[in-house]
């Protein structure tokens, strides 16, 4: 007889799936009691992307980059303008008023159902930073290092420089920002009255992580990575340095400028100041505390750092008073002490991240009780001069 040796590992990724599906039904239900916890996920899924596209420049190409912010701003801005209503345009622009070609564009999309317009509005916004990512990646990419990341975080301040100018007080509407994004659960005809909040960013995020992995997993892939190692190597073999360099430039870059779009309507509310370089430090971060070269370990880490930093330490930030004595060091901003203390921890203890380079596999989740309890074998006891005793 024949024996069944599949193993069980799609069954399981499934009923993971299933699960994870079912978690967040319900906490779309009761987000009225959940909402800190519905806030937080819905930030950790957004930054998730931004981790993985990162990871995908700098941890599989070994590109330093640090021009993220710049392009979640771009994505961010784009989105904000085409899912804008035009009905509400005059009370967001309203110290110069909208430029009269977007004004325009807009009573043209208008006609168009609300959730189309956001779709639009994202895709829009990702190829608009596609195009900068593609026309600043031939003179950047030729760079090296610390001067790729400090070119690249030039462009990101630039970016923001240019937002909030009085000079795209008609675009951009300069340092005022814009409001009245539709969020997650508002103006998706197609989903019920309510719903969306959390299936949305993480659908999105699922779709946006899955194409970077395939990417990854690609001849494509494998080139960026024969180039981390060893350009000059990489080069020898035939493969274009600056061409490859650019292609994982501008997909990092359009999904980085997704992210961004997903963020305007996580906020409801926009500004240039959003996108400051803090932003990209806080991706560098969760990249590094992941480990770079692991996607599993990006989208991991975005989830325990933004919690971490959002619910679970806020309690340092409260004053504590025991026997009538007030703990001093509990007050506004301990938390992040505490954070610093915990990241120096992890860097301590995991300096390749929590997963290194290594991707989650049910193989070794399983394998773990075993390894656990597994004893090492017990071999003949040797006296002096390695001679066996007995």
């Amino acid at each position: 007889m024949k024996l069944n040796n599949k193993k069980p590992y799609p069954v399981l990724s499934i009923a993971a799936l299933a699960v994870l599906a079912v978690l967040l039904v319900l906490l779309e239900i009761n987000k009225n009691t959940f909402g800190m916890a519905v806030s937080i996920l819905q930030k950790s899924a957004i930054l998730a992307i931004v981790a993985v596209s990162m990871n995908l420049l700098n941890g599989f190409t070994g590109l330093f980059s640090l021009g993220q912010a710049g392009f979640m701003a771009i994505g961010a801005y784009v989105t904000a303008i085409f899912s804008i209503p035009a009905e509400t345009i005059d009370s967001v622009y309203y110290t110069g008023g909208l430029a009269p070609w977007l004004m325009n564009l807009k009573v043209g999309l208008n006609v168009l159902p609300a959730s189309l317009q956001i779709v639009m509005g994202i895709l829009a916004g990702g190829l608009v930073a596609a195009v900068f990512a593609a026309l600043i990646g031939i003179p950047v990419l030729r760079l090296k290092s610390d001067y790729l990341a400090i070119a690249t975080l030039g462009f990101s301040e630039i970016i923001r420089a240019i937002i909030s100018s009085p000079q795209m007080d008609k675009i951009t509407n300069g340092s005022y920002g814009l409001k009245n994004i539709p969020g997650f659960a508002l103006g998706l005809d197609f989903l019920p009255a309510g719903i969306g909040t959390l299936l949305v960013p993480f659908t999105v995020a699922g779709l946006c992580i899955g194409f970077m992995v395939l990417v990854i997993r690609s001849s494509y892939g494998r080139a960026f990575m024969a180039i981390r190692e060893d350009g000059v190597a990489a080069e020898a073999m035939g493969i274009n340095l600056l061409k490859h360099k650019e292609i994982s430039f501008i997909i990092s870059s359009f999904f980085t400028a997704v992210a961004g779009g997903l963020l305007a309507m996580f906020m409801r509310s926009i500004e240039a100041r959003t996108f400051q370089i803090t932003l990209t430090y806080d991706i560098l971060l969760i990249v590094v505390i992941g480990g770079l070269g692991s996607i599993t370990g990006s989208v991991l880490a975005a989830f325990l750092v933004t919690a971490a930093k959002e619910w679970w330490l806020r309690f340092f930030d409260t004053p504590l008073v025991i026997g009538g004595v007030t703990i001093p060091l509990f007050r506004t901003g301990f938390r992040m002490v505490i954070f610093s203390l915990l990241l120096m921890a992890v860097v301590l203890f995991f300096r390749r991240g929590l997963m290194g380079n290594r991707e989650f596999a049910w193989a070794d989740l399983l394998s773990w009780p075993r390894r656990l309890v597994k004893t090492p074998p017990s071999g003949p006891k040797t006296g002096k001069g390695g001679k066996k005793n007995g």
